[in-house]
Parts: C-alpha cells; structure tokens; sequence
C-alpha cells in the first residue's frame, strides 16, 4: 500500500486535470479528438466493470446491515440500491457532493477496528517498507491486480475528471483553463492538495482493513469468506461486539460512497459519449439519457445481487476486472495528457508524466503476470 500511494495519487491528479483544464470528462475528450470505436470501447469496459462492482456492493450492504437491524438481506439490498438511485436522480449535485464527502467518515471505523485487535506492528512495520513484491505462489497475480485494481480503478478516474468539469460548469467564477488560464496556479495547487490528502486517506484506510483482517481472520485460519455476514460474524469472537459492530458499518458506509461513484461515472462516460447532457447538477427532465443510464446500472447491479451471486468474491473479481480495464483506460488518458491539442499549455509537468506512465507499466505488468498464470 505504500508503494501505491504515488501511484494513485499522480493518477488522480491526471485526470483532475484533464477535467480541469478542458471543462469535459474523459469520454467527452475522447470523443472530440479520437476514434469512436476507441471511445464506445472504452466506456463499454468501464460500464460493464461498474455495474458488476455496483451490485457486489449492494449485496455487502445490505448483508452488512442486516447484522446491524435483523431483518431480510434482500430487502436491504433493494432499499440501499433504489435511495442510491433516489438521491443521485434529485438531489442536486453541489448538495449531493456534501453528503458524500460526510459519509467518507464512515470508512474510518475500520482504522478504529485495527487498535482494538491484536497487530503484531513490528511484523506490520516490517512488511510494510519491505514487502513481498514478487511470489511464486498460486494466485498471487491475481490478487495483486485486484488490490491495484481497488485503488487505481477505470470508475475513479472517468469521475475525477468529470466532477472538475462539473465544478467548472456549477461555478460561475471558474472557467476551463485553456479559456481562462490565470486560474490555473491555483486551481493545480488546489488539486494537487486535495487529490494527495483524499489519496493518502483511502490509503491508510485500506491498510488498516488489511492489518485488522490479516490479526483476526487469517490469524484464526478463516481464509474462506463467503459473505460480508461471514467476514463479520467471523471477526465478533475474535474481537469483540465492538469491532464487529464497526465493521459491519463500515461496510454500509463504504457503499454508501461507492454506489454512486460507480453508477455516476458510468452515466457521465456514456452520456460524454453520444453527446447528452451529462451533469448531476441537471433535472432528469433536462438529462434524460444521463438518468436513465444511472437507473440502468443501478437496476442491473440490483439484478445480479439478488441473482445470489456470492458477494465477496463478486466484489474480488470486480476488482480484477478494474484492474485489468485500467490499462487501456490509462494509456489513453496518458496520451491525451500529453496531447497540446487536447491540453493546450497544460501539458503534464515532467514529474506527472513519468508517474503517470510508471502507473500504466505496473498495471499493464501485473496484468500479464495475471494471464500468464491464471488457473496454475
């Protein structure tokens, strides 16, 4: 994880970027200066992996939640994916941005969790600054394109770029930096802070579910989780009622986040795509296709879930799938980074541009590692 923190975060600040500098999301970018079968590829890719993340994320909520209220896990799951949609629909977006960023609170019960385990910090400390990058062990490609794939993820970067755009559209002061390039100082410092804070955040969170659940679960020999009911019941004897009670909401929490990333990412990708009116900012009466994208994927991921498809390992090969659609979606986004037609003087500085093509090359590599041994 600490070695992914550059990574991530040079990624992030990329497509703020582009977002910022064009006034337009990635797709939008994609399909002013380039191939429509590239475009409509792309977004293909980035819809489908959302979609099946989003309702892997839905079956984990409403498992989770069922913990905390007894009641009917499907029944959950149906009521977490139609207020998700319900907000997202007619809530206005510099409202619904607020909300967000308050329930990203919630993912921090999972740092709670990690102080009221047992951690061996030296082992933590140890692995930490000198981790096992390379093993020959069954899986391990796998796994490891699924942790990049949490962390530098298609979804993320499609809705990066759009939210600078849709800054830039709710503001009336700000304007695109190629139409206005006094504001660019301070918006690229501005950006630069808030994507390695919002970085570093994810990050530490991600490393203390991997602590708690390498002290808890693993520790006790429980390496065959099923359910997000399994992982917390797993951890409550081990633990304590505590630490089961925070992660079971940290799990409703992070969904709660991460459902409407998702499913807005894909709808502003598409909606980029065939030239709609793309913005959370608009009535569905003025962004129809827009909604209606939302509401599909949304629906879809609902359907899979209550399909009874086993919710951790659809949310594990989600995670592979965006790290193996993250490749393409990289190389295009670092060419058009570097395009003068796309950026005009905002080019990336020399620092971005290495990270940023360092990123695609782990990706990418980790990626054949994945091929090469898939099923060994």
């Amino acid at each position: 994880m600490l070695f992914t923190f550059p990574l991530m975060a040079a990624i992030q600040e990329i497509s703020a970027r582009i977002g910022r500098v064009t006034g337009i999301g990635i797709a939008a970018n994609m399909r002013r200066y380039y191939s429509r079968p590239l475009l409509f590829g792309m977004v293909a890719l980035l819809v489908a992996a959302n979609t099946f993340n989003l309702g892997a994320d839905l079956g984990a909520m409403g498992a989770a939640f069922s913990l905390l209220v007894p009641g009917y896990t499907e029944l959950y799951v149906v009521a977490f994916g139609l207020i998700s949609l319900l907000l997202q629909i007619f809530v206005p977006y510099t409202k619904y941005v607020h909300y967000l960023k308050w329930i990203t609170l919630a993912i921090f019960s999972y740092v709670a969790v990690a102080f009221v385990v047992h951690v061996d910090w030296k082992a933590a400390a140890r692995a930490t600054f000198l981790p096992s990058l390379f093993s020959g062990q069954t899986g391990y490609f796998t796994a490891l394109i699924a942790v990049l794939g949490t962390t530098i993820s298609p979804y993320l970067f499609f809705w990066q770029a759009s939210e600078e755009a849709e800054d830039v559209r709710c503001t009336p002061e700000d304007q695109a930096l190629k139409k206005n390039p006094q504001q660019a100082p301070a918006q690229f410092e501005r950006i630069r802070v808030d994507t390695v804070i919002g970085m570093a955040c994810s990050n530490i969170v991600a490393y203390f579910i991997i602590l708690t659940t390498a002290a808890t679960l693993h520790a006790h020999g429980q390496t065959d989780i099923q359910t997000a009911t399994q992982a917390a019941k797993a951890i409550e004897p081990l633990a304590g009622r505590f630490t089961f009670l925070l992660f079971a909401a940290g799990i409703v929490g992070t969904g709660m986040l991460a459902v409407p990333v998702l499913a807005g990412s894909a709808a502003y990708g598409v909606g980029e795509a065939f030239n709609w009116p793309a913005s959370l900012e608009r009535k569905p009466k003025d962004a129809k296709g827009f909604y209606a994208t939302i509401a599909a994927a949304t629906l879809v991921g609902l359907s899979l879930t209550l399909l009874h498809f086993n919710p951790i390992k659809q949310l594990f090969w989600a995670a592979v799938l965006n790290g193996v659609v993250a490749v393409p979606a990289l190389v295009v986004m670092m060419i058009m980074a570097a395009n003068p037609k796309v950026m005009g003087s905002f080019t990336l500085p020399r620092s971005l541009f290495w990270l940023g093509w360092l990123s695609t090359i782990v990706m990418a590599a980790a990626s054949i590692g994945l091929f090469i041994t898939f099923g060994k």
